[in-house]
């Protein structure tokens, strides 16, 4: 007696997948999130872990579920085994070297592990590294024995190797316009090798889709703060091929970057990708890899490296073929761009709608970036096994073991004589806060979405903490003062009088209240205390700050006052890290963006704009 063939098909939905492709379990009645990344299974100390898990009577639900996950993730490492000499063959996620032989160092995967994949038929190719699989799952972060130093001269090294194809290689170097001034632009000249001269550096401003347009014009603005940086560290003229703004996670500014690139760089020589840790270079590289600017068949052949807000990701060259614009290509592109800039937000697809909506709640100015070069797929085949159907009531459906999909590999052909795209390590930018945090205190200072700036009207005697990472004193003034916080959502600010401001960071520091650093005492008894800096500055006018108070990487405080209004102010940031007045501010009108004044506080509510997004038409209302 056989069951009905619904059933049949329903237990084999039940059935539990074998191992060996790459793929994403989801919590299903309980059971826990497992991961298998390109072919990294899972740990035997973790299974036990597990096991340990489902043996104990515990609630459901979303908060018991992340505490399991987390206790999962709190196992062992994995085994190392010293004997065994590194690979040779790069992580995908961070182009570090894979080993097994020291988890302190790069590209460590643990000694089972890592003799299971060389023994599967891909080998170590395309697999990641137990450190980029705790930073995509995860987000947790790996404490790696990694000098600073040594990312530096990754870079170096790279730059100075013999001109390819003729000329130097070109410099996109990005900036991110949060950090503004860079403190590593005036460095570049270092890194760059006098028998081998870049053929041009093009300077990139990332993560402008994170900061409200607060006056018209408010893009040209940026772009002319970027060309002042650059003439400021003494970069050439001649040698500033362009200046562009873009978001390489929104997708803002992108279809522009390829087009310059394509019309002015064409296929000349290599490019490489260089900028200070959480510039945004493998966030950019990856979207690059999805867009006009790589071969065809390269999304399918490299893999993305891995993004985390974690200083550092990248550790060694990641590298995709650039596309050859030629003639053809190039008009073929014009011609899709043309079309998309006709449609409307109506026109669009429920899928491309959701994801254009989730763009937007990410940040305030959104590109929609295309491909008009695709490799046409076939059709996939289904496999029916009907062996897996012909089960009677009283026995198990048996588990075929597919052979694992093979990874794709570049011909001869299409590498020979191929330009690269390449993605190096961040340059560790130094007295920055950011290298005192833990990684859940970066997650929490570095903006993910979409800044919503905060305004208090402060009068003299007053103190704005900006969580325990900074502090801005209004010491002396004749009338009260605008100060608007631009930093991460999630940093708290908190208002008090100079009167209890020292004891309420000695009750509250390492607390809830004002969130980072976290944990308790203990916590601060290693972390830095402030230091602080007096600040003269004199006001303009109550609809433009004066300038801005950059605590470091933490975010900033623009300052507004009364006109010819002369201020004494008094801003701490921990010991060992940067404060910079910034004058003139970057968002001159950031005051100007907040709601009405909360009743018996010294705060304004917040208010965010509306997101932009090009390369589609606007409907006008009739």
């Amino acid at each position: 007696m056989h069951r009905p063939c619904w059933a049949l098909l329903a237990r084999l939905a039940r059935a539990r997948p074998c191992w060996g492709a790459p793929r994403r379990w989801a919590a299903v009645r309980g059971e826990e999130e497992q991961f298998v990344f390109l072919e990294y299974e899972p740990q035997p100390e973790l299974e036990a872990a597990r096991g340990e898990l489902k043996a104990e009577e515990h609630p459901r639900g979303p908060a018991a579920s992340r505490e399991r996950r987390a206790r999962v993730v709190a196992a062992p490492p994995g085994r190392p085994e010293p004997s065994v000499p590194p690979s040779g063959v790069s992580c995908s996620g961070c182009g570090a070297e894979l080993q097994c032989r020291d988890g302190a160092q790069p590209g460590f995967v643990p000694a089972d592990k890592y003799h299971r994949l060389e023994e599967s038929p891909a080998g170590l190719r395309g697999a990641v590294c137990q450190r980029c699989w705790l930073l995509a799952h995860h987000g947790r972060a790996l404490r790696l024995q990694l000098p600073p130093e040594q990312h530096r001269r990754v870079v170096s090294a790279a730059l100075q190797r013999p001109a390819r194809h003729g000329r130097g290689p070109l410099l996109l170097y990005l900036l991110d316009v949060l950090e503004l001034p860079d403190p590593l632009l005036p460095q570049l000249p270092e890194l760059l090798s006098p028998q081998v001269p870049a053929a041009g550096v093009l300077v990139v401003g990332t993560k402008v889709d994170l900061l409200p347009a607060d006056s018209p014009g408010h893009l040209g603005r940026l772009r002319q703060r970027l060309e002042a940086a650059c003439a400021q560290a003494g970069l050439r003229r001649d040698a500033l091929v362009d200046v562009r703004l873009v978001s390489a996670k929104t997708g803002f500014g992108l279809e522009g970057l390829v087009s310059r690139l394509q019309r002015s760089w064409k296929c000349a020589g290599d490019v490489y990708l260089l900028g200070a840790t959480n510039s945004g270079k493998s966030t950019l590289f990856n979207a690059l890899l999805r867009s006009d600017y790589c071969k065809s068949r390269a999304p399918d052949v490299v893999d993305r490296a891995t993004v985390s807000p974690w200083p550092g990701t990248t550790l060694n060259l990641l590298k995709f073929p650039i596309i050859n614009p030629t003639c053809d290509r190039i008009f073929r592109r014009q011609e899709r761009l043309k079309d998309e800039a006709l449609k409307t937000e109506d026109q669009l697809s429920s899928e491309e709608k959701r994801h254009l909506n989730r763009l937007k709640k990410q940040g305030y100015l959104v590109g929609r970036v295309g491909r008009t070069f695709q490799r046409q797929k076939s059709s996939p085949l289904i496999e029916f096994d009907p062996d897996m159907l012909s089960y009677s009531i009283d026995e198990d459906p048996s588990h075929s073991h597919k052979k694992p999909k093979e990874k794709e590999e570049f011909t001869y052909n299409e590498v020979k004589d191929a330009r690269w795209c390449f993605d190096t390590p961040g340059i560790v930018k130094e007295n920055c806060v950011l290298n005192l945090l833990t990684d859940k205190e970066v997650k929490l200072v570095m903006p993910a979405k979409a800044v919503i700036p905060r305004t208090y009207i402060l009068k003299p005697g007053m103190v704005l903490f900006l969580a325990a990472l900074g502090r801005v004193d209004y010491l002396q003034g004749e009338k009260p003062a605008w100060f608007s916080v631009v930093a991460s959502n999630l940093l708290p600010v908190h208002i008090s009088t100079l009167s209890n401001a020292d004891a309420i960071y000695e009750k509250h520091a390492g607390e809830e209240l004002l969130k980072v650093p976290m944990g308790g005492k203990e916590r601060m008894k290693e972390f830095p205390p402030l230091v602080p800096q007096d600040i003269t500055l004199k006001g303009v006018g109550t609809t433009e700050a004066v300038a801005d108070i950059k605590l470091s990487s933490a975010g900033w405080v623009a300052v507004t006052a009364h006109k010819e209004e002369e201020l004494l102010l008094r801003a701490y940031t921990p010991k060992g890290t940067e404060l910079v007045v910034r004058e003139p501010p970057l968002l001159p009108c950031i005051s100007s963006i907040r709601g009405a004044r909360i009743a018996g506080t010294a705060a304004y509510r917040t208010k965010k704009p509306p997101a932009l997004v090009e390369n589609l038409k606007t409907m006008k209302n009739s």
